[in-house]
């Protein structure tokens, strides 16, 4: 693949993300059961049909972007990806606790995560750890290809406290809960089921907290979007104190998500999930939010 041009390579691949559309049953199902709770129930089918195949389409080029990221250089990895808000890393490193990044499967990470290592942040994200084995470490070298650490979620955390007490960043995905525990919070109003690691993460450590967002252009250029980091509440009560920083963390998920919901490459149902045992315990009746044990 890195040897296929960008010209060639995108059209394949937005074939293939067609392709996959047309004939992957469940992961459409999922898509178009996410996408009925950001455009809403009344929403036009045709639009959502268009929506949900642009979101194949924009997964497949991704693709072709992981499978060429090694290859590409400094400098156009610097050409390919505009960076705002770099000011806001600089605040909360000068902090001295690190950085905890919060993103989402939306645009494309694998390209605009390697501009953030351009500048030699110290910088370890937590990924699925996906099977067989091979594939995982295949995965993980490329997207370690120019200095990010890659650790499974299901790993030790050791790397991830170092690399806060190193001031560096550690990014972790907000959309998507690998574990069967988290928090079930308001989500484009529907009780949702949401990791809340990374919040626990900021109020253990007093690390600061900040969203990362990536765009994708018509061009298949890339906008890497910092926000400030999230003011938590820190008044001592660990239980509040999380559903107040996961309300914080579903505010900013609809405001990117609902403004390009084509860029949201999420093809598992984030609303049909409950957190384990949540059938017995009842935690998913609607307009609550609890945060699971």
């Amino acid at each position: 693949m890195p040897l296929v041009p960008p010209s060639l390579g995108y059209r394949l691949f937005t074939r293939i993300g067609d392709l996959s559309y047309d004939k992957g049953t469940t992961a459409r199902q999922n898509v178009d059961d996410n996408l009925r709770h950001v455009l809403g129930e009344q929403a036009d089918p045709a639009r959502s049909a268009s929506v949900a195949r642009e979101i194949f389409r924009n997964q497949a080029r991704n693709y072709y972007d992981l499978f060429r990221v090694a290859s590409l250089s400094e400098e156009k990895i610097r050409q390919l990806v505009t960076v705002h808000g770099l000011e806001h890393i600089e605040q909360a490193l000068s902090q001295g606790k690190g950085l905890i990044a919060v993103t989402a499967h939306f645009g494309n990470l694998d390209v605009v995560a390697q501009a953030f290592a351009l500048h030699k942040y110290p910088i370890t994200v937590v990924a699925e750890h996906l099977k067989p084995e091979k594939l995982f470490q295949y995965v993980t070298s490329l997207r370690a290809s120019k200095g990010i650490q890659i650790i499974p979620a299901d790993s030790f955390l050791r790397p991830i406290f170092r690399t806060l007490r190193q001031n560096g960043i550690v990014g972790i995905a907000a959309d998507r809960n690998l574990t069967g525990t988290g928090s079930v919070v308001n989500l484009f109003g529907a009780p949702a089921l949401l990791p809340d690691g990374h919040v626990q993460l900021a109020l253990r450590t007093g690390a600061p907290l900040g969203f990362f967002f990536s765009l994708r252009r018509p061009d298949n250029t890339f906008e890497a979007h910092i926000e400030p980091p999230l003011d938590l509440e820190r008044t001592g009560d660990q239980e509040r104190d999380v559903r107040s920083g996961m309300a914080q963390i579903a505010a900013v998920l609809e405001k990117h998500i609902g403004q390009h919901p084509e860029q949201w490459v999420m093809f598992q149902p984030i609303w049909s999930v409950q957190p384990r045992g949540a059938a017995e315990r009842g935690q998913l009746s609607p307009g609550t939010e609890q945060t699971s044990q």
